[in-house]
């Protein structure tokens, strides 16, 4: 009997092992195959910590996004650019299968599509950034047509240029009729205050030029409609997207809610966007777009109509250029289901929460 139970002591001891062996075979497999969402978001180091320009700071501050990320066993990768090289370096992300999304502009995610890889707009990116022409503080320049066969520095590839393309053809004008310098901003800005070009087109940094008297504003879209603006989204690989619609929700979702933060305390945002260096005068002038309100210009509704528009002509405008040679179709761009979805659930939690007060 002492065997028989000798024997039982044993196998039950070898199952236990057995078990705890397997416990622990299938946790190692689990962390090697843990899914991820890696995401490319324009940082800046220059405040001390790295610090993420505008919505993307909030979405990774967002407890609810992290703690369904963590109940999902998710792990989040926040993938640095700079913002000398935004496009290049998303791009070349996106390519070499690094990121799975990313917070950047229109031009860049035409020429990624053009080659095969394929992207989305997850979540638009409300109204966008003005834009602006700025000639040398004495210059006797006064509009787009007095700078025809003169120097232009404008960084080719950019979203930026679409919205030069628009200005130009607005006044019958073509590319070949200027003299295009292609430097990136800062090198731009260098050379405007050299007066080594005759004109720079840019995004806000042409309010800082105008104050430090370096420059003078002879054209901006703030009084122009949405379309004149530079547009940047939430981009997603459509691969990721298909095989991870959870995950993109749970992005789509912080996204969505940053928007809305952002649209009820401009004040408060505006004054934490100073620590990347521009002064809080140049960010409130730069929101004051005539034609929309600032919840106008952060609203995250995904305008079907407007955005194939839109990238109709970006795409149009990159093959006249030969910046890709291969057609594609704006609609193949747009996945409107995740922020629809978003939305919903946004209204949803604020009127449970309206219903807990």
């Amino acid at each position: 009997m002492r065997i028989f139970s000798s024997l039982f002591l044993s196998l039950s001891l070898l199952g236990l092992v057995a078990c705890d062996a397997q416990k622990t075979e299938q946790s190692t497999q689990n962390k090697s195959v843990q899914q991820q969402l890696r995401i490319a978001v324009v940082a800046n180091g220059t405040s001390g910590t790295l610090d993420f320009i505008g919505v993307p700071q909030l979405i990774s501050q967002d407890p609810i996004f992290l703690k369904e990320l963590k109940q999902h066993n998710i792990e989040l990768k926040w993938e640095p650019v700079t913002t000398a090289a935004v496009a290049t370096l998303v791009n070349e992300s996106f390519l070499n299968n690094k990121i799975d999304f990313a917070f950047y502009g229109n031009l860049p995610a035409v020429v990624l599509n053009a080659t095969g890889v394929r992207t989305q707009i997850v979540v638009p990116g409300g109204i966008g950034n003005n834009v602006y022409l700025i000639v040398p503080p004495d210059s006797h320049v006064k509009s787009i047509e007095d700078l025809k066969g003169k120097k232009i520095a404008l960084h080719r590839g950019r979203p930026w240029e679409i919205n030069f393309g628009q200005l130009i053809q607005s006044k019958g004008l073509q590319l070949q009729d200027f003299q295009i310098v292609n430097l990136n901003p800062q090198a731009g800005a260098a050379a405007l205050s050299a007066k080594s070009v005759d004109a720079f087109f840019t995004l806000s940094d042409a309010l800082t030029l105008q104050d430090r008297h370096l420059g003078k504003i002879i054209w901006s879209s703030q009084s122009l409609p949405a379309d004149w603006k530079m547009r940047a989204e939430l981009w997603g690989r459509k691969d990721y997207i298909d095989q991870h619609p959870e995950t993109t929700q749970l992005l789509a979702d912080a996204t969505v809610r940053a928007m809305n933060w952002v649209s009820q305390h401009q004040d408060e945002f505006q004054q934490s966007q100073t620590k990347f260096g521009q002064p809080l005068r140049v960010i409130q002038r730069e929101s004051q777009n005539t034609q929309s309100t600032w919840q106008q210009d952060w609203s995250p509704v995904y305008k079907v109509d407007f955005l194939k528009q839109h990238y109709a002509k970006v795409i149009d405008h990159a093959l006249k250029n030969q910046l890709i040679q291969t057609p594609i179709q704006a609609d193949e761009l747009l996945n409107p289901k995740f922020t629809n979805q978003a939305i919903q659930n946004l209204n949803s939690q604020d009127h449970q929460n309206k219903q807990g007060d």
